[in-house]
């Protein structure tokens, strides 16, 4: 008998299980435009308002402007622009016989008068030895007249010592250095006087006790 031909099984290939859902791409979602259509209302953004100092000064408060130096506020007015009002102080620097006008929403470079544990400090810092520079007087000028006109009271008070000879004979100093140190020290002793409510020769022997300038008040007596 002839022999059978041994037929090879094939194995059935499972179909692969295809998803019954087939998730589509979620669809452009379209961005509103900018303009606003016709049964659209615009929209309207708030205008932020023009920052107003907190600060309040009083008519004979003493305030510091910087590049001035010591002033008491004479008046509070105000005044029409166009169609603003602005309301401002009146300033006198009775040093430099100057009437300042400084509106009071921009009264950021004011600064009230220091305070009785400022001018003692100050004092601290005109007793400390002077910082002797090597640079060039052309610079060191350049930043001491910063410091002076920085409004900071500790700054002016560094200038002070710095530029103290203890002495005053005009040939132990030159014209630009006299000068701005006379500029410091006249700046300094307004502040002192305004807050201290002394003399103005009391403040003087105060100051010149603690640059070591005792002799120069004594001869000036």
């Amino acid at each position: 008998m002839p022999k059978k031909k041994k037929v090879k099984k094939v194995k059935k290939v499972k179909k692969s299980k295809l998803p019954n859902k087939i998730k589509l791409a979620p669809k452009a979602v379209d961005k509103k435009s900018n303009i606003p259509g016709p049964d659209e209302k615009p929209e309207i953004k708030k205008v932020k308002k023009q920052a107003t100092e907190k600060r309040v000064y009083n008519l004979k408060d003493f305030v510091v402007y910087p590049k001035h130096g010591v002033g008491q506020i004479t008046a509070v007015e105000k005044a029409k622009i166009g169609e603003i009002d602005i309301q401002f102080y009146k300033i006198l620097v009775e040093k430099e016989k100057l009437t300042l006008t400084v509106p009071i929403n921009q009264q950021s470079k004011l600064r009230p008068i220091a305070s009785i544990n400022q001018i003692n400090k100050c004092i601290s810092i005109l007793k400390t030895k002077p910082k002797i520079k090597r640079t060039m007087w052309s610079r060191r000028a350049q930043e001491y007249d910063q410091k002076i006109n920085s409004g900071k009271i500790y700054e002016l008070a560094e200038v002070v010592k710095d530029l103290n000879k203890n002495t005053d004979i005009i040939a132990d100093q030159s014209y630009s250095e006299r000068q701005l140190f006379e500029k410091a020290y006249e700046r300094l002793k307004s502040e002192f006087e305004a807050v201290l409510k002394i003399r103005p020769e009391e403040v003087q022997k105060k100051m010149d006790k603690a640059l070591g300038r005792t002799n120069i008040a004594e001869n000036m007596e």
